[in-house]
């Protein structure tokens, strides 16, 4: 089974909890050894939980979204993202070399042509810009990939 994963970075911290816990339950339902999480490693729930099923021993995938995204990152996520990167066991590029939205949409349609099932960490709302995960939700339900959004009830995207 391969699960994608996507979704809104700079949460709080009791929305993050709420939705690794709802994530992680999601991901109990499989077999770790023939689970396959396929993920941009973005910040935010995404990676947690990437490391999370790495840890149970399930396999990951990384997509990139461009040549200069790690240069896009916090100095707080480039940890977790090179260690994520380092034990993938495939790294997949666009082959766009800067960071525009464009190269995110191409990301978020690569990740979900690699993907049985898609989670989305995502508030139903539509994306603040062009390759958000509103963006990525769409495409995967224009392609005919399950979409399970994992949002906790009653709370807004700060």
């Amino acid at each position: 089974m391969r699960v994608g994963i996507t979704g809104h970075h700079g949460l709080g911290h009791e929305i993050v909890s709420q939705v690794l816990e709802r994530l992680a339950e999601r991901l109990r339902r499989y077999d770790p050894a023939s689970l396959t999480v396929v993920t941009c490693a973005a910040e935010g729930p995404e990676s947690r939980l990437a490391r999370a099923a790495l840890d149970a021993g399930a396999a990951l995938e990384i997509v990139v979204p461009a040549d200069d995204h790690r240069s896009t990152l916090s100095s707080e996520h480039l940890p977790l993202y090179d260690d994520l990167v380092k034990q993938a066991r495939c790294v997949h590029r666009t082959g766009m070399e800067a960071s525009t939205p464009q190269a995110r949409q191409a990301a978020g349609e690569i990740l979900v042509g690699l993907s049985d099932e898609l989670l989305a960490v995502w508030d139903g709302r539509p994306a603040l810009g062009h390759g958000g995960t509103a963006d990525t939700v769409a495409y995967a339900l224009g392609v005919h990939v399950p979409v399970t959004v994992v949002w906790p009830e009653d709370t807004a995207r700060p």
